[in-house]
Order: structure tokens, then C-alpha cells, then sequence
């Protein structure tokens, strides 16, 4: 599901969460196929676009990030209401984080509205629906949507849909600050590895932020790693890797070759911003706040 512009991001997860536990409910007479990948809407014209490959794979020009990317598998693929895609928190053991004693006590503040800790609507205090910045790695793990990239010889730059955040990985040499002063969505750099693999570091992050969409925490000394690999001229993948020694013994993949296409060059992405008036109406209308 798509969310037009001006909608707040409380109703937005609300709403898109609902979606998702029915679309994964589980159906005796269903078959057990993927269903039917939704297109994407052109935010100026409102038309839907079919999104993937139609065609066989064309090379991708090297080292080259360039372009508008949509999670191939349909607007829905990078909600991620229940945490980080690859590590939800669903109570499955193989999705059990190692946790070390300051990362629980750090957590425990936290009240997701999703996840084996959620709690009643007007109980959570995620700062994401009070429209603070989700900052980093959450914006890589929570409403992945139309992303759009601008590449120069010297940096990177990210438009993304989700609240119109944009961010800079800067890629000319430059060496990550020895001691940053938090910033939401950190300090980034990065190269290339091959012709075909960008990979960007993050450290600096502020410590108000969440990991992802249940709750989990990170410190100060996170490090972020970021993976992009344009497998074909239309498909790019996005690893995550996360490495926080003080909240977490061990590092964890929190996005694996999560899967995006190439948009056409007129593809206009559709405004999706938090507004705190609206994210109040909510509260009014649905939660009686």
C-alpha cells in the first residue's frame, strides 16, 4: 500500500501494519505462491508503473549508482513493521539478537507499536510518530520506498521518500571523524570495492534514535556498513550490516541483498511526509487521545 502525501507516519504504520499481518495470515486454500507484485505510482500523474525486469538482464554501467529505485518486490517489500527485514522481532529464535546487559536495559524505554513487545496504541513513545528523524540505520530499515540516488565524483547523495530525508556519503577520501558529535543520521563514507559493489561506512549516530521499528536500541559507537551491489542495470541490492560491541557481542545482517529496480527517468516519487497536526487527528479519531 501507498501512502499520499500529507498523511502522518503514526497513521502510515498503523494502517500499512494492519495490511501486512493480513496479507501473511496464514490460508489453508491458498496456494503458496508469491502474490502479484503491486506497481508503483507515479507521484505526478497518479498511474500505476510496473516495477521489475521484463526483459533479460541488461549490464549495469560500472560504477555507477545513478537513478530512482523502488523495492522490486512491490511499495510494501521495505516497511518492515516488525523490525529489521532479516532479523524481525517475531519471537523465532534464529531472530534472537545478542543482546548484551546494556543493549535490554537500553531497550526496555522503548514502547513499539509492532514486535513481541508492543504495546496499545496510546502507550507507544516511538519519537518517529512525534515526526523526530528516524535517522540511522532506521532509514534503511523502516519504509524503504522510492529511493533516489545522485552520484558526482565525490559524494553520494540519497533522496528518500519516506519524510523527504536526504543524506550525503561522501566518497572522496575523506576518513570518518575520530570523535563525532552525534548527528541523526551520522557521518558517512564510502568507495568502491569493484566496478560494481559500493560500500559505505556510518559511525556517529545519535543515541534518541531506534534501530528499527521494534524498538531496538544502539549506542554511540555503532558502526553502520552499508553494501550496495548493482547486480544488472535495473536491479540493485542493499546489504546492512550492524557492529555495536556495546549493545550488541556480536555484529548482525540486518538487511540481506534486499532487493530493489530501476525506476524510468520521468518516475516523479510521491510526497510522504510526518505531520504532527495530522498524527494529533489521528489520535483523536482512532485512539480517543
Amino acid at each position: 500500500m501507498r501512502i499520499s502525501g500529507g498523511v502522518s507516519a503514526a497513521f502510515a504504520v498503523i494502517v500499512v501494519g494492519g495490511a501486512l499481518l493480513a496479507q501473511t495470515a496464514p490460508s489453508q486454500q491458498a496456494p503458496a505462491t508469491r502474490p502479484p507484485r503491486a506497481p508503483a505510482i507515479d507521484g505526478w500523474t497518479g498511474r500505476p508503473v510496473q516495477i521489475g525486469e521484463a526483459n533479460p538482464p541488461v549490464a549495469a554501467p560500472p560504477r555507477d549508482l545513478t537513478g530512482t529505485w523502488e523495492p522490486a518486490n512491490g511499495p510494501g517489500d521495505g516497511i518492515q513493521a516488525f523490525g529489521a527485514k532479516n532479523m524481525p522481532d517475531d519471537g523465532k529464535p534464529e531472530h534472537q539478537l545478542s543482546f548484551t546487559p546494556a543493549g535490554l536495559a537500553a531497550m526496555q524505554p522503548h514502547k513499539p507499536g509492532f514486535g513481541t513487545r508492543a504495546v496499545d496504541p496510546n502507550e507507544i513513545n516511538d519519537p518517529v510518530n512525534s515526526c523526530d528523524p528516524q535517522g540511522m540505520p532506521r532509514q534503511d530499515l523502516y519504509e524503504v520506498r522510492s529511493t533516489q540516488i545522485l552520484q558526482t565524483p565525490k559524494k553520494l547523495t540519497l533522496l528518500y521518500e519516506y519524510n523527504k530525508i536526504w543524506r550525503v556519503i561522501w566518497m572522496d577520501g575523506r576518513q570518518l571523524p575520530q570523535d563525532p558529535e552525534p548527528q541523526w543520521y551520522g557521518y558517512s563514507t564510502g568507495k568502491w570495492v569493484d566496478d560494481y559493489t559500493f560500500v559505505a561506512e556510518t559511525i556517529g549516530t545519535d543515541e534518541r534514535t531506534w534501530v528499527d521499528n521494534a524498538g531496538r536500541s544502539h549506542s554511540g559507537e555503532m558502526h553502520i556498513e552499508e553494501r550496495f551491489h548493482r547486480v544488472s542495470r535495473d536491479r540493485l541490492e542493499l546489504t546492512v550490516t550492524l557492529t555495536d560491541p556495546k549493545f550488541y557481542s556480536k555484529p548482525w545482517v540486518a538487511l540481506d541483498k534486499f532487493p530493489m529496480t530501476l525506476m524510468p527517468d520521468d518516475f516523479h516519487v510521491r510526497e510522504m511526509v510526518c505531520s504532527p497536526s495530522e498524527y494529533q487527528q489521528y489520535l483523536k479519531t482512532f485512539v480517543g487521545n
